[in-house]
């Protein structure tokens, strides 16, 4: 092996090194205890809402899955944009992870914060959720309101909807925000 050989090889050696070095100091969010924080506030978002609204236990019980998004940030001036992450759970038991992103355009100015569950009502439903690339909700979505009581309200139309969605613990003013066009996607924390 020739001298100019034998140092490409080490140099190529030590570049292969460094890459794997840095690349394993970035972290890809294996073991990184992403998945321990979104299941502590998913934990607590789901109780914090069983305590403010009792009749989403009701929802629950009857549910087939829910997608619990703990914090969803969201913010416009004119061009707009929201995002958050969560945990699908089915039977009580974090099944998947999820983020939630969405952008608009149009009249919105604001920031503002809050958390959502979007309870599964069948089992045809959840089986769309859980197997496309990317499900996007849509106008058909139907949200269980708060009463003047601050308790959740649904009718009988909503109950027999597929997908119920409940948005709570707003915090912040944001003008002309809603679900529709939020897709969902399955990540790996």
């Amino acid at each position: 092996m020739s001298n100019s050989q034998n140092t490409s090889t080490r140099r190529n050696f030590l570049i292969s090194g460094a890459a794997l070095a840095t690349t394993t100091a970035c972290g890809n969010g294996v073991s990184s205890g992403g998945a321990s924080r979104i299941d502590t506030r998913v934990s607590q978002t789901v109780q914090h809402m069983y305590a403010q609204y009792p009749g989403t236990r009701d929802l629950a019980q009857k549910a087939v899955g829910m997608l619990v998004m703990p914090l969803i940030t969201e913010a416009g001036f004119g061009i707009g944009g929201s995002f958050g992450r969560g945990a699908l759970q089915i039977n009580g038991a974090t099944v998947d992870y999820y983020s939630a992103a969405s952008g608009s355009f149009g009249l919105q100015i604001g920031a503002k914060q809050f958390a959502h569950v979007l309870f599964f009502m069948t089992n045809e439903s959840l089986y769309d959720f859980r197997n496309s690339h990317g499900w996007a909700a849509g106008a058909d979505l139907e949200y269980a309101v708060s009463d003047q009581g601050g308790d959740i309200s649904t009718d009988t139309t909503t109950v027999l909807s597929p997908v119920i969605a409940v948005i709570f613990g707003q915090a912040g003013l944001h003008i002309g925000a809603s679900l529709e066009g939020t897709k969902y996607t399955r990540i790996i924390p």
